[in-house]
């Protein structure tokens, strides 16, 4: 059966041709964790990309001017800061579809505080060589990846039109395309409000698919970002060149540590010493643009890690999936989880699958990644998959059902997780009665010998060791035989 997971499936595009033009292949079936970093718009080479920089700076200018003026209308400050989630690139935290919450108040009122108060000479830096967005969310923590992501893709977006537009036209077959009207293209500086424009896009349902080069996108934190900011404080106090401000900031700081700081208590009082300081971001900024064409490597390896991790590789286990009488059995929902789990296993165990676990000799580093990549394998199933469903108790990994008596769940743990036995115990059973279902199956994911040994302790004590519902998947690399040894 066919398998449309990738942009290049559903609309029948050689990768090779997507992979020229520059575009990343995302899925069509859910977003995948990368973001525009607009740092790497500001670093770049390409005028294109420097003048989407300067249309982002330029927008953010009409804030700061908007920002100084008393008692500015509340559905003004709506209508120019806050903004839905671009969710037809199909890329950021979301699991299983592509609905994310955009930018709320809070990000709004944020963002207008701080031009109007904290940065009220935004646009008039004299220590860094640009002036950039990110420095309006390195204040507070809290703004991260997703809401920068967010609002330069919104504040983008006729581009991203044009680009996926010119795309479609040339190499896509008419069938899979329509004119859409896309909402808030452009901004219009005469009448202060946002236009519509109308666009040849391609067609997923009712709604349109967008395009994003690989160039603009990074797969962890933004370049200029609060974490590393805070990461990187001790460099920043010996920067600034006045001696008398250096004194007061260090002693600030000191003051703000208190007897024997803990890590966390270090991290907030690099924080409030900023926020005392705010000249200390500009600093910071200033050490990340003379560091800015690492920053290009580094986010290229990312997305070409991503690439193979969750598409190429994701996409060779589907082809494997799809020439078996797999999506043919007429189970229930309890006996789909288990197929699936045993299937993930068998592939990460015995066809190199173990590769897609160890990126780079490093494994993925938390749950999150593992139940991207084996929510991923549910596509083309007629069962209904949600992921983190609440009802009362927690978030279950996944609740597999089909109508409404037909229930089961997966809970994906590393072996390395410290509350993995109290897990087994009690956990999924709390999840099970949560969600009125009395079926699961646990998956566990082993790195390493140790973690072998953990569990197979664990597995006795709890009289689980024969459970057909505890799948253990061996993601080693160190003892997967050649195939000619094998």
């Amino acid at each position: 059966m066919e398998l449309d997971l990738y942009f290049t499936d559903y609309f029948e595009v050689d990768p090779d041709v997507l992979e020229e033009y520059g575009a990343f292949d995302i899925s069509v079936v859910s977003d995948l964790p990368l973001f525009i970093d607009p740092f790497l718009l500001f670093n770049s080479q390409d005028p294109v990309y420097q003048q989407l920089h300067q249309q982002i700076l330029e927008y953010l200018l009409f804030l700061r001017d908007r920002a100084a003026e008393q008692d500015l209308d509340p559905k003004l400050i709506d209508a120019w800061y806050r903004f839905k989630e671009v969710k037809q690139n199909w890329l950021g935290f979301t699991m299983f579809g592509n609905g994310g919450a955009g930018l709320g108040k809070d990000f709004a009122d944020a963002l207008h505080s701080a031009l109007g108060e904290i940065f009220a000479d935004f646009g008039n830096e004299t220590v860094t060589r640009g002036t950039h967005l990110e420095k309006l969310c390195l204040i507070r923590d809290g703004v991260g990846r997703d809401n920068i992501s967010d609002f330069t893709t919104n504040l983008i977006k006729g581009f991203l039109c044009d680009y996926t537009q010119t795309f479609a036209r040339g190499h896509i077959d008419p069938e899979f395309c329509q004119e859409f009207a896309v909402p808030r293209a452009r901004f219009n500086y005469d009448t202060r409000t946002w236009a519509t424009e109308t666009y040849y896009l391609p067609r997923l349902g009712d709604d349109f698919v967008l395009l994003t080069p690989m160039g603009i996108l990074t797969r962890d934190d933004t370049w200029i970002s609060h974490g590393d900011m805070i990461s990187r404080f001790w460099r920043l106090p010996e920067a600034v060149p006045d001696a008398e401000l250096r004194a007061s900031i260090n002693q600030y700081f000191e003051r703000a540590l208190g007897q024997k700081p803990t890590a966390k208590a270090k991290r907030q009082a690099a924080a409030d010493t900023i926020e005392r300081f705010p000249e200390l971001i500009d600093l910071y900024i200033k050490l990340q643009e003379d560091d800015g064409d690492r920053a290009e490597a580094v986010s290229a390896e990312k997305v070409r890690d991503a690439q193979r991790a969750l598409v190429d590789q994701i996409r060779e286990a589907l082809a494997d999936i799809a020439r078996t009488e797999f999506f043919d059995k007429p189970w229930r929902s309890y006996e789909e989880c288990l197929a699936r789990a045993r299937y993930f296993k068998a592939y990460i165990e015995d066809n190199d699958g173990y590769l897609l676990f160890n990126r780079a000799g490093r494994p993925f580093s938390n749950e999150k990644e593992l139940q991207l990549a084996f929510g991923l394998v549910w596509c083309g199933t007629e069962f209904d998959v949600n992921r983190e469903v609440n009802n009362g108790r927690g978030p279950v990994d996944f609740k597999i059902s089909f109508g409404a008596g037909d229930k089961s769940l997966i809970e994906f743990k590393l072996a390395s997780n410290k509350a993995l036995k109290r897990n087994l115990e009690k956990q999924v059973e709390i999840y099970e009665a949560a969600n009125r279902t009395w079926t699961s199956v646990k998956v566990i994911v082993i790195y390493n010998a140790a973690e072998q040994r953990k569990v197979e302790k664990i597995l006795r004590e709890l009289g689980l060791g024969s459970a057909e519902s505890i799948v253990l998947i061996d993601a080693r690399s160190d003892n997967k035989p050649s195939a000619s040894k094998a």
